[in-house]
């Protein structure tokens, strides 16, 4: 899963608290999910402003996968909802 660590990787060196930030990898009906879990106050920089680093990430991961639908969800710790 060469996806899901890279996924941590890239997240970890844009937050203040990268050991809050895990990955984890769903196999759903649609495809297969990767869920990033990070640290409430670390939301608004992985999603950016309008949303450019979410899609940036998701650029650089979806590259990298061979999976055509991979999914990636970001979400607050606190609350649990999913960012997309």
């Amino acid at each position: 899963m060469m996806e899901t660590e890279a996924l941590e990787h890239l997240v970890r060196g844009i937050v203040d608290n990268p050991d809050d930030v895990s990955v984890r990898s769903r196999n759903l009906r649609r495809g297969r999910t990767l869920e990033v879990h990070v640290h409430p106050d670390d939301i608004g920089k992985v999603i950016g402003r309008n949303g450019r680093t979410a899609t940036a990430i998701r650029t650089v991961v979806g590259a990298l996968s061979s999976e055509s639908s991979l999914r990636i969800d970001f979400v607050d710790e606190l609350n649990r909802r999913p960012r997309r």
